[in-house]
C-alpha cells in the first residue's frame, strides 16, 4: 500500500499493491472491494483506494505501508 495519496475527485487515493495476483486479490476481498476495481491498465496491477480504506487495510494487517518511491523502484526492477 503506498503513500502517494493522490487527490482526485475531492478525495485522496493510493494503490493496493501485492506481489502476485492472488495476494492482491485477496487483500480486496478482505477489505470488501470487488474484484472487478482492479486496475491493470498501467505497469502494475493494483486497486485504487481511499484514504479510509488505506487505513483499514493497515490497521487490520491486510496491507503494510510503503513509500510511493519504494514501488517506483519496484516497478523498475520487476518490470520485463
Amino acid at each position: 500500500m503506498d503513500d502517494a495519496r493522490l487527490r482526485w475527485r475531492g478525495r485522496r487515493w493510493s494503490h493496493l499493491v501485492a506481489e502476485t495476483a492472488e495476494e492482491l486479490h485477496a487483500a480486496a476481498a478482505a477489505l470488501g472491494i470487488p474484484r472487478e476495481l482492479a486496475q491493470d491498465g498501467g505497469r502494475t496491477l493494483h486497486y485504487d483506494l481511499t484514504d479510509e480504506f488505506r487505513e483499514l487495510a493497515i490497521a487490520r494487517g491486510i496491507a503494510q505501508p510503503i513509500h510511493w518511491r519504494e514501488l517506483a523502484r519496484r516497478r523498475r526492477e520487476f518490470s520485463p
